[in-house]
């Protein structure tokens, strides 16, 4: 008598049920969203003709208001994106080595870092930036806040975890030989963590240059505030100016970021 051929499953029928019961969800979701929302049909039928109307109002591109307006707030944006950086990793190192378990023993101290890293990144720099605003006004100290404050969870977990990663063998073997802790931290620690430090913080710039472009609509300085100007003038030719140049500015900082983590880190 032959045994009957066994059967191959991929999925068990538990786990079978669980995946058809996570699509019902999200299909209950999408359906829930969709009714939420309240998509007027009218809206959607006349969208096509109101985006080639738009883009009409755009062409020429007026080239004139670049040297008046745009290129000072570019050069705001830079400076907001690039000394947010620098003050966020001031800010985000010792919360890092808070947060790292493999660092810091008192579970206390990990537990508020990581609730300073939690907190960063839950609110977002629009919400930093209209803060920071009511308490300094308008301009770029309250943008250079905002992304200080908002990269600070970024850069402070990501540095954690590389701490946490680290090979525990040269970190033993200066702790056996008798070496205090700053010692520990810079010939073991420091030379594994470097490169992803590093690579981190050009990634974070890159992000901030992105976020700063508009932090200016909301009064906190860079070219967000040139462009929120043409858009309430309805100077749409304007507007094109200033969307491209900050398409061209993005382009470039991840041509920059990427030639940089390429070449030297």
């Amino acid at each position: 008598m032959t045994a009957a051929a066994r059967v191959w499953h991929r999925f068990t029928p538990q786990q079978r049920l669980m995946r058809y019961a996570f699509y019902l969800i999200a299909v209950a979701a999408l359906v829930q969203s969709v009714r939420t929302v309240e998509i007027i049909p009218e809206f959607l039928e006349d969208a096509p003709a109101q985006i080639v109307d738009l883009f009409a109002r755009m062409w020429p591109v007026d080239w004139s208001y670049y040297p008046k307006t745009v290129h000072a707030a570019l050069i705001e944006t830079l400076h907001i994106a690039t000394l947010g950086t620098i003050l966020a990793l001031g800010l985000a190192f010792p919360v890092g080595l808070m947060a790292a378990t493999n660092i810091t023993r008192w579970p206390a101290v990990r537990l508020f870092a990581k609730f300073i890293l939690v907190s960063s990144r839950s609110v977002n720099s629009l919400v930093w930036a209209l803060l920071f605003v009511a308490i300094f006004g308008p301009g770029a100290l309250a943008g250079t806040l905002a992304i200080a404050f908002r990269s600070i969870g970024f850069v402070g977990k990501l540095l954690a975890e590389a701490l946490e990663e680290a090979n525990r063998g040269p970190v033993e073997a200066l702790v056996a030989s008798g070496a205090p802790a700053p010692t520990v931290f810079l010939k073991a620690y420091w030379p594994q963590v470097q490169p992803s430090f590093w690579s981190i913080a050009l990634f974070r710039w890159d992000i901030n240059i992105r976020e700063s472009a508009v932090l200016g609509l909301v009064g906190a300085g860079g070219i967000g505030m040139a462009l929120d100007d043409a858009l309430s003038l309805l100077y749409w030719d304007q507007v094109a100016l200033t969307l491209l140049t900050i398409f061209s500015v993005v382009i470039a900082a991840e041509i920059v970021v990427t030639y940089i983590r390429s070449r030297i880190l």
